[in-house]
């Protein structure tokens, strides 16, 4: 079980470092896009939860979870959002499309919330209480920017996506593939074994939610889901069963 304590002195001086790396991790993550990182340096929701972080009555465990979770409450409303304009803003065809994304995007965030449950339950040490915080905001964030993105093309009257290559003749693509088995094939062996089923389901839902998109994104998106998926299950593997 993982145990969530009050820090106090140096300990809550370590703690807030950790929570504004964290933060700094979900605001500028690795799979992002560049476009995405000046969004984000910008973005009222980044900026105050930069500062709810910094905050001295915010420095304990609890309070630091609550900085991040009010900012993933935020990042989902900046979601509703988008969607409701990128609705108002396409053709038909496209809006199907985009339904069967959105559908499949809110299955997979379902069956992801699980496989953190099951993921940190492994853990007992109170940093990891920031970590799966960091983890639940992170997708949430990405799909807000996603569907703003997807606004701004339509508004501007832009074309469709071109129909994607297969991942397999796309070296870019079949490398993340590779790498994003790599780390299920680890976590799942670190896993205890009655929540592995867990951890199936979830890559189920989130191969869903990539073939459901990958009709209504170019390459370039295509890769940016992969890699932050490689980058969740590298992350998870590296977590499981630490103390």
């Amino acid at each position: 079980m993982r145990h969530a304590t009050s820090p106090s002195g140096a300990g809550a001086s370590r703690r807030v470092v950790c929570a504004l790396a964290l933060a700094a991790a979900a605001v500028f993550g690795a799979a992002s896009l560049p476009a995405h990182a000046e969004v984000a340096a910008a973005d009222p929701i980044d900026a105050s939860m930069r500062a709810c972080l910094a905050r001295s009555d915010m420095s304990s465990t609890a309070g630091q979870v609550q900085c991040m979770d009010n900012a993933r409450i935020g990042w989902k409303t900046a979601l509703d959002n988008a969607w409701q304009q990128l609705q108002q803003k396409l053709p038909p065809a496209q809006r199907k499309q985009w339904e069967k994304s959105q559908t499949s995007w809110q299955a997979s965030r379902d069956a992801e919330k699980q496989l953190l449950a099951a993921v940190f339950a492994t853990t007992r040490r109170s940093m990891y209480v920031l970590a799966e915080a960091d983890m639940q905001l992170q997708p949430v964030r990405d799909r807000a920017l996603a569907l703003r993105s997807a606004v701004a093309k339509a508004a501007a009257g832009g074309d469709p996506p071109r129909r994607v290559r297969a991942c397999g003749a796309d070296a870019q693509c079949e490398h993340a593939m590779f790498d994003l088995n790599r780390y299920y094939r680890r976590l799942q062996s670190k896993m205890p074994a009655r929540a592995r089923s867990t951890l199936t389901r979830a890559q189920k839902a989130w191969t869903a939610y990539l073939n459901a998109t990958t009709p209504v994104i170019d390459e370039r998106g295509r890769i940016d889901i992969i890699g932050a998926r490689v980058a969740t299950l590298k992350r998870l593997s590296e977590t499981a069963g630490n103390s």
